[in-house]
């Protein structure tokens, strides 16, 4: 019963803030959900209460905003990397919308990675990898070096240093997305620049902030 009513409810939640999820992407959400709430119970990796029929708030933050994200991601992005992908939100609901992408989760945590790779086997989710490092530590690897299309963080202070150190990864022209609360960003150091903000689930006071890293020598559009 309380397996028919969290799916109930995230497809509530998803309708409320656009069009319905495919079944196919409700069954990767709710297999997502109870693989997070099993491990929560043993290690930390979300601070959101997870009860067995989901709550609206745990639903949105966790699995509806980056739904809600992933529409903002260009249909000719290829490659995505997550920054401290902890229990796997963006990360994993994004991939489950957008699997075609090549997604990276940065970690630091060991136990965090090992959870992170379990979802991903059980979610069966290819071009699906995990870090175990510091992202500072991965600037240094040519192979990720101005080579992803997409940058994802949450719920981090993004200052000078760490917009230095992220806009690194990206391409000519990608895009950096901050899952936040704040509406009102400080402007991004080149070569990244503010592009977009846009509201999320405006009841929760979320926000995706849009910074594109600029083309050198040519103007971005």
């Amino acid at each position: 019963m309380s397996a028919r009513r969290l799916r109930e409810r995230i497809l509530r939640r998803a309708r409320h803030v656009g069009p319905e999820p495919s079944d196919s992407l409700l069954d990767g959400l709710e297999a997502y959900y109870l693989e997070l709430q099993r491990w929560n119970k043993k290690i930390n990796l979300t601070a959101f209460e997870l009860p067995d029929d989901g709550s609206d708030e745990s639903v949105d933050r966790l699995l509806i905003e980056p739904l809600l994200a992933a529409r903002h991601i260009p249909a000719s992005a290829r490659s995505v990397v997550d920054i401290g992908s902890g229990g796997g939100s963006p990360a994993i609901p994004l991939k489950l919308a957008r699997p075609d992408l090549n997604l990276t989760m940065v970690e630091v945590k060991v136990r965090k990675s090992v959870f992170l790779r379990q979802v991903a086997r059980q979610l069966r989710l290819e071009k699906t990898t995990v870090e175990n490092s510091r992202f500072e530590e991965l600037l240094a690897r040519p192979d990720l070096h101005e080579a992803v299309d997409v940058v994802t963080i949450r719920a981090v202070r993004l200052d000078t240093p760490t917009l230095v150190g992220l806009q690194a990864f990206l391409k000519p022209g990608g895009l950096l997305l901050s899952l936040t609360s704040s509406s009102s960003p400080e402007a991004p150091p080149p070569p990244l620049r503010l592009a977009e903000v846009h509201p999320l689930i405006p009841e929760n006071q979320s926000w995706l902030v849009v910074m594109k890293k600029e083309r050198v020598g040519r103007r971005s559009t």
